[in-house]
């Protein structure tokens, strides 16, 4: 054990030292937070039981609708577009004062964007097949792959903002905000088509992505713009909630007859701004928590394989939840409804199970998140893999 505790403190002290002296570690934080965000979130509101001899999905959120606010703490999206267009307005202007074109930056970002998709698509593809061949229920099939695939649209609108970088980096966050806004209005206020509701899906995440170039530029060099923040969009998200007809969940909700996150509305995107808000005063003590060898050190390893986690998060709640069908089809917490405060104790209990079946999926899959090159201006190998092997590096740790 002690030898355990040894190992860790050396590496940790050896990724403290790698670290450039002038990187901002809070944004790495705050990018670490919103992963595990996302990730804890899908495993606590996910839920896959057992019908007519097929698998289907549910939420307890549709049992429970008092379970709302954990949806609050869990919904951590608009914290992550927040820090991308930090990151790519900062690492744009980087490259082009080193004279690296448009393209070669562009390509580089989103290579290490997709990278590590191909691996999910072609391991599902095979999956899918087999459990077709095998028997298996379409419906079961299709229930699988709609958690394996949901998650990737957050890419596909990642990708498209990052590609935008030289157009929005400098729009103001007001006018996709009224574009939200406008949006909402004619859909639930004249009846209009719910089609155009898709349009928010680009114009609500534009509005943390923007926040995040201003923050570049040193827009929140003051705390009173990010507690103007916090504030107006805590108090926007109550009164829309409260009295505008919005639902109080942040996230999707089986059978509801809206969602705040599918597409985006003015109350998912005025609550982005309050955590955005929050996000941006909370940078002064992350930075000096990160001071510590050791915490800095967990953040920094979660960071360089941070798509890895993404990505396969939810196919290792669902490998769990097959297994768990050899022993029974009723085991709690894993194929029950999601009915009772009994369901929730036992997920929690099920939550180091999940972690443990990822910890799998990201030693077999993470080598799909390294660069072919290392990127000018990127982490030191020794942050990007402090394990002194070949580097293993991934989209977020590098600020390039």
């Amino acid at each position: 054990m002690f030898e355990v505790f040894g190992r860790w403190a050396a590496l940790a002290e050896r990724v403290d030292r790698a670290t450039p002296q002038g990187r901002d570690r809070s944004v790495d934080a705050l990018r670490a937070f919103a992963i595990l965000g996302v990730v804890l979130g899908h495993w606590l509101v996910t839920a896959l039981t057992v019908r007519d001899g097929a698998l289907s999905g549910t939420s307890p959120l549709a049992h429970m609708p008092w379970l709302a606010p954990v949806s609050w703490v869990f919904q951590t999206l608009a914290v992550f577009f927040l820090v991308g267009g930090h990151v790519a307005a900062q690492g744009y202007a980087s490259a082009r004062a080193r004279g690296v074109s448009y393209g070669a930056w562009v390509g580089q970002r989103l290579g290490r964007l997709f990278r590590p998709v191909a691996a999910v698509l072609a391991l599902w593809a095979v999956v899918a097949g087999g459990l077709l061949l095998g028997g298996a229920e379409l419906d079961t099939v299709r229930t699988l792959l709609k958690l394996v695939w949901s998650p990737l649209w957050f890419l596909l609108v990642f990708a498209a903002l990052t590609a935008a970088t030289p157009l929005v980096a400098r729009l103001s966050p007001v006018w996709p905000l009224a574009v939200v806004a406008g949006v909402d209005v004619w859909r639930f206020g004249f009846d209009g088509p719910q089609w155009t509701g898709w349009v928010n899906v680009a114009a609500g995440w534009l509005v943390p992505y923007t926040l995040g170039a201003a923050w570049a530029r040193g827009a929140f060099a003051r705390r009173r713009p990010a507690l103007f923040l916090l504030v107006g969009g805590a108090a926007a998200t109550a009164a829309l909630v409260l009295w505008g007809g919005y639902p109080a969940s942040m996230v999707g909700v089986p059978g509801a007859a809206i969602s705040n996150l599918n597409p985006p509305t003015l109350a998912a995107v005025a609550f982005g701004l309050a955590q955005c808000g929050l996000a941006l005063l909370v940078r002064e003590p992350l930075a000096r928590a990160m001071r510590r060898p050791r915490t800095w050190a967990k953040v920094a390893l979660l960071n360089v394989s941070a798509m890895t986690v993404f990505l396969w998060h939810q196919t290792s709640m669902m490998a769990v939840t097959a297994l768990g069908l050899l022993v029974s089809t009723d085991l709690p917490g894993l194929h029950t409804v999601p009915a009772s405060a009994g369901w929730i104790a036992a997920r929690l209990l099920w939550i180091p199970v999940f972690a443990a079946a990822l910890a799998v999926c990201w030693a077999a899959f993470r080598v799909h998140e390294q660069p072919r090159s290392r990127p000018a201006g990127a982490a030191p190998d020794a942050v990007r893999n402090p394990g002194g092997r070949r580097p293993a590096a991934g989209p977020v740790i590098s600020r390039a």
